[in-house]
């Protein structure tokens, strides 16, 4: 088949008023622009759509993943194996990260190190334009979501397109992803048919006018649009599930094998891979390959398993980068606890049991990283200065089933707790700005310590709250003007303020000889 001559053409986008290679979405730039969680949360929730798509989505993905387990005896044993593996990767990952490059560049893979997003963003830049390409196609990926790789490229005349379902929905419907395993989770099938009649023509083979919300009618028209695109590539991006150390080989796993015609038709493939992707054997890949299916979309075993040891003449891309990319991560590894975070293998379960995530959506997180893993890996990896990262740790109830779920046994709970300890104490240091509400839950505290630190100060309040008790004459307090208190008794009945303390009663009615 003839490769299609045209290729990307600059469209004015409606939401900038520029023109665009490719759609620009909502919120332009990185996710720290975005207002911090509890803002964000309360405008999620007045989305009834959206918390009807998410509900049915995740109870779905929750249903299948506990059949694949029930069905898998040595389910515990395999999370315990796994976790073992991770933990022996980061104690020595600076000896596993050695060993991948010098067996990756002897399989003829050309090795870079990435300090940071922009670092990486530029290396992929810089392959691109020295290989003549304007346009790359995408392998679904979490970590280029992390840098912003597609608004980098953007920016230097490159058209980045997404070639996963969801992805491209995303992309077409100027969105960010929701979910790191099903990115448009948050969008029901006649909300796709709407993006996809209004926006494939725009950039490439249009949608069928008479197409309906029927799912094969919705993926045929993908496949088409995307075809084109796939074979006039000259050049790959994807992520990377693992980085075998032992074998010098990269796993990509997916599920629609749009990842495999990424992997195979371009000349060029650059992948971005975490550092924490590495595994030491091959044998250990086969503990993951177990885990990852099951714990992601309740499926024994993914589709599309791609593992790559190099450059081979005909098959497959001719020139191979990776970027081993850093980006916070070694700050999380010398975090004792923390730490324990970079054993996620973005299987996602714990979004999909977390009934905060289910509610707000992906987008409330600020980050590509939503729910559990996001709350407590994001302040790791961008540390706590900004709103959006400080206010993570609390979106959580701490109900530990993502423990439970975990196929890796990340202890959520612990690290959450453990970062709301960090979070409190750089606003004590004066290290992050203080909001009102700051100040005064701090003021508080601080009252509730000189309170709780001496007897003779416990006794005082005591004889205060007495006193209290008897002016306002069994009284309900209701609103009162103080910004913490106030959202407190907006929603809750506080009981009457006793008229003596428990001291008192015991010492009128059990004192010895009465």
């Amino acid at each position: 088949m003839q490769k299609p001559a045209t290729g990307p053409v600059r469209v004015v986008d409606g939401n900038q008023g520029v023109a665009r290679l490719t759609p620009a979405p909502t919120q332009p730039g990185t996710y720290l622009g975005m207002p911090k969680f509890p803002k964000a949360a309360k405008k999620a929730l007045e989305l009834g759509v959206q918390r009807k798509n998410m509900r049915n989505a995740t109870t779905t993905i929750r249903n299948k993943r506990a059949m694949r387990v029930e069905e898998t005896p040595d389910w515990e044993e395999l999370r315990t194996a796994a976790a073992a593996i991770k933990d022996r990767v980061g104690r020595h990952l600076d000896h596993y990260l050695v060993q991948a490059e010098e067996n990756l560049t002897r399989n003829g893979v050309h090795v870079h190190w990435a300090r940071d997003a922009e670092e990486a963003n530029r290396i992929v830049a810089e392959i691109a334009k020295a290989k003549q390409v304007d346009e790359v196609v995408k392998i679904k990926s979490i970590t280029t979501q992390e840098t912003d790789l597609n608004e980098y490229l953007e920016e230097q005349g490159i058209a980045a397109w997404e070639t996963d379902l969801a992805e491209l929905i995303v992309q077409l419907g100027h969105d960010r992803p929701s979910h790191i395993v099903v990115p448009a989770i948050h969008r029901n099938r006649a909300e796709v048919r709407e993006i996809f009649l209004r926006e494939m023509g725009r950039y490439g083979r249009p949608a069928p006018a008479d197409i309906t919300s029927n799912p094969p009618e919705l993926a045929d028209a993908a496949r088409i649009h995307l075809r084109e695109k796939f074979l006039r590539a000259e050049m790959a991006v994807s992520g990377g599930n693992f980085i075998v150390a032992e074998t010098g080989s990269l796993v990509i796993v997916e599920s629609e094998g749009n990842g495999r015609m990424c992997l195979t038709l371009p000349k060029t493939l650059v992948s971005i891979v975490g550092i924490e992707k590495v595994l030491p054997t091959f044998e250990d890949l086969e503990v993951f390959l177990k885990l990852l299916p099951r714990s992601a979309t309740g499926e024994r075993m993914n589709p599309y398993n791609s593992i790559w040891s190099g450059v081979h003449e005909g098959d497959g891309p001719q020139e191979q980068h990776i970027i081993l990319l850093d980006n916070g991560r070694t700050d999380v590894l010398a975090d004792e606890l923390g730490r324990e975070v970079l054993r996620c293998i973005r299987c996602a379960s714990c979004l999909n049991i977390c009934p905060v995530y289910e509610r707000t959506g992906g987008h409330a997180y600020g980050s590509v990283y939503p729910g559990p893993i996001g709350a407590a890996l994001n302040p790791q990896l961008r540390g706590v200065e900004h709103d959006v990262d400080r206010g993570l740790p609390y979106a959580c109830s701490l109900c530990g089933a993502c423990n439970d779920v975990c196929p890796v046994k990340i202890p959520f709970t612990d690290i959450l707790v453990h970062l709301r300890n960090r979070v409190v104490q750089a606003e004590k240091a004066d290290k992050v700005p203080r909001d009102i509400e700051v100040g005064t839950e701090m003021a508080l505290m601080k009252t509730a310590k000189w309170v709780m630190g001496d007897a003779k100060h416990f006794e005082a309040v005591q004889m205060g709250s007495s006193l209290a008790g008897k002016v306002l004459g069994g009284r309900t307090l209701g609103p009162i003007p103080a910004p913490v208190a106030d959202r407190w008794l907006r929603y809750r009945d506080v009981e009457d303020v006793p008229k003596q303390s428990f001291r008192q009663w015991w010492k009128a009615n059990r004192q010895e000889g009465k």
